[in-house]
């Protein structure tokens, strides 16, 4: 049977592949929003402002885009759907970048991006027990998904935690201390409560990820959704800014650096990256999503060893081989279910045929009923990768 995406092809790409491939770019984007607001706290920008200016360029970027590419798909706004997209602010944008910036100011971007390493597993249970996500441990693409979640984070964990030898960076006596020698940096740095931060926005994010997927379900204009996000997220950090920012100062920009860390977190991690995000979601459901999250750090190392002068380590390697290994083991585990799917639904046809050959030749009148259910097998067959994702959140 033939995949729906193969009818959705850009450049002569199927569908799935442009799904993985936006997954890719978009942690390299991501990647480099940790160091350039790493930069940016650095230079003293104010953790209220920067959110602030961040999701208002945002907002103008995707706005002109969602109001002349779904007017016809975007459903009418009503109460139920303001409400939803404010919640998805607090929780995705709020929420989720306030305590980011918080950690990030107490602790480092590595140790910032390893720990978001968490968002598969966390998503893995909320969406699990959302019944958006199905696991089966009595089968081996249910193990394999678990397996390779853990996996992920492991590997990404093993970058974080052990250096072993210097691999590749400027010349210099490497230690073995891992990650966690970095607490010693700032001496009013508090590591314990920068991780707390930490572990606040990977379960925002989470929460966001997850809560999307119904809301897409009813309201299926993917930029509209994260227009309105946006706008909302730019009020509750207006309001927050209003009682805790008082200083005129703090809203100026005092270098081109400055200005260029701004431009950067809107265009790229706010604005291109959220509508590729929601758009892959939307397709590929939340945990197809988060499960690419550990190739961030395996990015972030290699960035800040080329443009920080930061050294590369073994440890390095052998996490990016257990992150690779555990994508796969995620990726071929939804395949397995898919094609089981799939052939349920082409044994579900063949019965069909047969119960509709009986009942026409007893004359009886239930053909319609099972041809509808039939359909309905059929269309399970073709959908978009993650097919749990797609097609059980309508009970959620």
């Amino acid at each position: 049977m033939a995949d729906s995406g193969e009818g959705r092809r850009v450049c002569g790409m199927p569908e799935k592949a442009q799904l993985h491939v936006a997954m890719l770019l978009l942690q390299f984007g991501y990647a480099g929003f940790h160091v350039v607001s790493r930069l940016a706290l650095n230079m003293g920008i104010s953790k209220l402002v920067f959110p602030v200016y961040r999701n208002i360029i945002a907002l103008c970027l995707l706005v002109p885009f969602a109001y002349f590419l779904e007017k016809k798909d975007r459903p009418q706004l009503t109460l139920n759907f303001v409400v939803q997209f404010f919640l998805l602010a607090l929780c995705g944008i709020t929420a989720n970048q306030g305590f980011y910036l918080l950690g990030l100011d107490n602790t480092s971007p590595t140790f910032a991006s390893a720990i978001q390493n968490s968002v598969p597993a966390i998503t893995f249970a909320m969406a699990a027990a959302l019944r958006i996500e199905k696991v089966r441990l009595d089968r081996r693409d249910g193990v394999a998904k678990v397996a390779g979640t853990l996996a992920c984070v492991a590997g990404a964990s093993v970058i974080t935690l052990y250096k072993g030898p210097t691999i590749f960076g400027p010349s210099g006596s490497g230690g073995g201390g891992g990650g966690l020698e970095l607490a010693a940096v700032g001496g009013d740095k508090n590591w314990t409560l920068g991780c707390v931060y930490l572990i606040g926005h990977c379960l925002s994010w989470s929460g966001w990820l997850v809560l999307q997927a119904p809301v897409l379900k009813k309201y299926p204009a993917r930029l509209s959704v994260t227009s309105y996000t946006c706008f909302f997220g730019v009020i509750q950090f207006l309001v927050i800014a209003a009682f805790m920012e008082r200083d005129a100062e703090a809203w100026k920009f005092h270098s081109g650096s400055e200005l260029f860390t701004i431009l950067y977190a809107g265009f790229i991690a706010s604005g291109v990256a959220f509508a590729v995000q929601i758009w892959c979601i939307d397709r590929g459901g939340p945990v197809f999503v988060a499960v690419y999250q550990p190739v961030q750090t395996l990015v972030v190392a290699i960035m800040a060893s080329l443009t920080l002068g930061e050294k590369f380590y073994l440890g390095g390697i052998i996490g990016a081989v257990l992150i690779v290994a555990g994508l796969y083991l995620v990726l071929w585990g939804k395949s397995e279910e898919r094609a089981r799917v799939a052939r349920d639904a082409v044994s579900g046809g063949d019965r069909e045929g047969l119960l509709v050959a009986a009942a026409a030749a007893a004359g009886g009148g239930g053909g319609g009923i099972i041809r509808s259910a039939g359909n309905k097998a059929a269309s399970a067959a073709t959908q978009p990768l993650l097919l749990p994702s797609s097609t059980s959140t309508d009970n959620v």
